[in-house]
């Protein structure tokens, strides 16, 4: 048979895969095409039930499907098909009514029409008021874009700059916090919005208002003009002014709650309770402690509040685990206690407005507001925390009587229903003395509650709304009482109220108000001082004594400074109340105590050889300080001990000024060079003539060591035949002691009463004793030596 020509021969493995791939290229534009098509041709005032009715890719309706989102809800079928086709929409719905998914899956179905790619950069902008909603809208944009290919970020603060900055630029999609997303437009080089196609504002009423009003200025200058733009909240601004902030071009109005009956959802019941400041608290922990198998949130106005109530409520151990989330937590923190609580059964978390928007925890069966909201709006979002996708939910709002008229108003004008109730007397704790108990025995927690007074006292005194909220007619002295504190701190806002009241009085009318002899004078009655007063006028030994005397200066606690100065009078052992010079005389003390000036120069010992001029007990009392008698010291120069231990100053840089007033640069170099010069010199010299006193001590010793070894020699050797003396050399010898004698045996010692002598033939030591016998005295010079030899052995 013969070989298969080229025509016949079978095709490379490689021509199969570009086939496929061309196949599958084309199959991708035709899908686009009739996609396209779907959606130019989709009528927006028909009704949509479910995701299936509406035109959507198959990446997004796999997504859809896989996270179980089935039915369309009713922003839902409203705002998709408008979105779809392009169009700016205002979006506001009821809380829980799913606006997420409703600008989610246009962006999605957006992008995937245009085929964008990780190449043509950033296609679409999310922003979110808080970080927490802005992790909440990321995940679900995650489950419902799990088959797209689409590269998505998340910018949040409290995380890593330069870590974003490295992703920033391959992001197709973000969603970002107002701050952070103009940190980066400001500061990262690599990241471009010039082709953004879509803005997404979730929450837009709280991003429009002032809070964010300049950053989002800010964004917006950075945006092109051509792109689309949705706005969703529960409840939607209208204002011309903000509109044309974002450049919308005739937007659409989605409204789902604006022709119903309620501005919430039906499944949420919604009570209120007439409570006086001063119980509150005790309400609430009675609440707590009745509902402890359910799921709480408790909103407060300020992060100092929160954390009061916190640590008051969990010393108190009301039965239910207890959290707080405000925004002065770290991010880490914040979203382990936001992930703690979602995953919960029963527990109590006490929460600013930071949590107010957007969150979805779910299975919450209450909400309550201890305090009131701002206004309505505030109100809707906060209730909507429960009671989402159709869910049974209650919520309690807790208000003084001075806002219980203005606060129902401004509910009844958002259609809002909400009913009247009262907590059962059965069921009620008081918890005034036990929170009384704690702050004292903790000054960190009375400390917390001061702080946590006084933002509420602000937060009512800067609200706009004065019908509902006037600082006046708030109990706050029973508010501190029920908080466990000895009194209420003053403010300072309420104290320049007070000042400036009474310089609008005439001075005569004043004066004669506080010096009125037509009313007789009534004596006045000896304060009883109790164990609280004592409290309150302390300062805390710990490490909050700082911020505790900065907030007594911030507040105007002129009482407590007066009442601490007393308490200082009763313990002023060993402390300086009078500072009197050495030769002063009594006459000039008793002339001194009589006036507030002190006459004279005061010298105080020991602070500085000028005299200190005392002329008012003010300055006396200010010499009685620490801090100021340090500065009036002398102050001394630092040395430093070289090597050889010997100090001398330290060196330090001269002043510029000095150093040109002393002369040209290059004058003083030579001038210091030759100083240095001639120092070297002198200490050459020195070291020469130390070096010759060195050698000459060293010979004068050696000189006296040689003469006195010289000398010693000749003494201790005794010549055995002298000219002067005829001494016999034998009769020397003779003198010597020898070993056996009794001189040379030491003291016996004596016996004691117990001791007899077998004991003392024991004790005696068993030496070698040598014995030099001589039978008879030496004559010659050679039974000399003998003997001495023997002695020396």
């Amino acid at each position: 048979m013969a070989p298969p020509t080229a025509r016949h021969k079978p095709n490379a493995p490689g021509k199969f895969k570009s086939d496929a791939r061309s196949l599958k290229r084309k199959r991708d534009v035709v899908d686009h095409e009739k996609l396209q098509n779907l959606v130019d041709e989709l009528d927006i005032k028909s009704e949509f039930k479910e995701f299936c009715d509406l035109p959507l890719s198959q990446p997004t309706a796999s997504g859809l499907e896989a996270s179980h989102f089935k039915t369309l809800t009713d922003v839902q079928s409203k705002a998709v098909p408008l979105a779809l086709k392009g169009k700016d929409i205002l979006g506001a719905a009821k809380t829980g009514s799913g606006k997420t998914l409703a600008f989610l899956v246009p962006v999605l179905e957006n992008l995937y029409r245009q085929k964008w790619t990780e190449f043509d950069g950033l296609g679409a902008l999310i922003i979110s008021p808080t970080r927490e909603l802005a992790i909440q809208i990321f995940e679900v944009l995650r489950k419902i874009g799990r088959h797209h290919t689409f590269s998505a970020g998340l910018i949040i603060g409290g995380r890593s700059l330069q870590e974003e900055q490295e992703r920033l630029g391959r992001m197709n999609i973000l969603v970002c916090t107002p701050g952070r997303m103009l940190q980066h437009m400001d500061q990262t080089a690599a990241f471009e919005v010039d082709n953004l196609q879509m803005l997404v504002l979730d929450e837009a009423d709280r991003i429009m208002d002032m809070g964010f009003q300049t950053a989002i200025d800010a964004i917006v200058e950075h945006l092109p003009k051509k792109r689309q733009t949705l706005l969703f909240s529960a409840t939607q601004t209208k204002r011309v002014s903000d509109l044309a902030r974002l450049s919308l071009k005739d937007p659409e109005y989605v409204s789902v709650h604006e022709s119903a009956a309620s501005a919430t959802p039906m499944s949420l019941q919604q009570f209120y309770v007439l409570c006086p400041l001063a119980d509150k608290l005790d309400t609430l922990f009675s609440f707590i402690r009745s509902n402890i198998k359910a799921k709480i949130i408790v909103f407060l106005s300020s992060g100092k509040q929160v954390r009061f109530v916190y640590e008051s409520f969990r010393h108190l151990q009301p039965g239910i685990p207890l959290m707080h989330l405000h925004g002065r937590q770290k991010q880490t923190t914040r979203l382990e206690i936001t992930s703690k609580f979602s995953a919960s059964k029963n527990s109590c978390i006490f929460a600013t407005d930071v949590v107010a928007r957007g969150l979805d925890f779910p299975a919450v069966d209450w909400v309550i507001q201890l305090d009131c909201p701002e206004d309505a709006d505030t109100y809707i979002h906060r209730v909507g925390r429960t009671a989402r996708y159709e869910r049974a939910g209650k919520a309690v709002l807790f208000l003084d009587p001075s806002e219980e008229e203005g606060m129902l108003k401004r509910l009844e004008q958002k259609k809002v229903p909400i009913q009247r109730t009262k907590p059962r007397e059965k069921k009620q704790q008081s918890i005034k003395n036990q929170l009384q108990n704690m702050c004292f025995q903790d000054p960190e927690l009375k400390y917390l509650g001061q702080k946590a007074f006084v933002s509420y006292a602000r937060s009512i005194f800067v609200q706009k709304d004065k019908e509902i909220y006037h600082i006046n007619k708030y109990d706050l002295e029973g508010y501190a009482a029920s908080m466990g504190l000895p009194g209420a701190p003053k403010i300072k806002f309420r104290k320049g109220e007070d000042a400036k009241k009474a310089k609008n009085i005439p001075r005569a009318l004043l004066s004669s108000e506080e010096e009125s002899d037509d009313e007789p004078k009534e004596p006045k009655k000896p304060e009883v001082r109790t164990k609280y007063d004592r409290m309150f006028e302390r300062r805390n030994q710990d490490v909050l004594s700082g911020h505790y005397s900065k907030l007594i200066a911030e507040d105007g606690h002129d009482e407590i400074d007066d009442a601490r100065k007393d308490a200082d009078d009763d313990n002023d052992f060993l402390s300086v109340k009078r500072v009197v010079s050495v030769d002063e005389s009594s006459d000039d003390d008793e002339a001194s105590d009589e006036g507030d000036a002190i006459p004279g120069a005061k010298i105080i010992p020991g602070v500085g050889r000028e005299a200190i001029v005392i002329d008012s007990k003010r300055k006396e009392k200010l010499m009685t300080s620490k801090k100021k008698l340090l500065k009036l010291k002398e102050k001394g120069t630092k040395l430093v001990f070289d090597d050889e231990g010997k100090p001398h100053e330290m060196y330090e840089l001269e002043d510029e000024r000095d150093f040109v007033r002393r002369g040209p640069a290059d004058a003083q170099r030579a001038k210091f060079v030759e100083l240095a010069t001639e120092k070297v010199r002198e200490a050459d010299l020195d070291d020469k003539e130390l070096a010759k006193q060195k050698k000459r001590e060293r010979r004068e010793k050696k000189k006296a060591k040689y003469a006195e070894e010289n000398a010693g020699s000749e003494d201790e050797a005794p010549a055995l035949v002298e000219d002067g003396d005829h001494q016999d050399p034998l009769e020397l010898l003779a003198s010597l002691p020898l070993a056996d004698e009794e001189d040379s045996k030491p003291a016996k010692r004596p016996k004691k009463w117990f001791e007899d002598d077998s004991e003392d033939e024991k004790r005696k030591p068993k030496k070698n004793k040598r014995v030099i016998e001589t039978a008879d005295e030496p004559e010659t010079l050679e039974d000399l030596e003998a003997l001495a030899a023997g002695l020396l052995k």
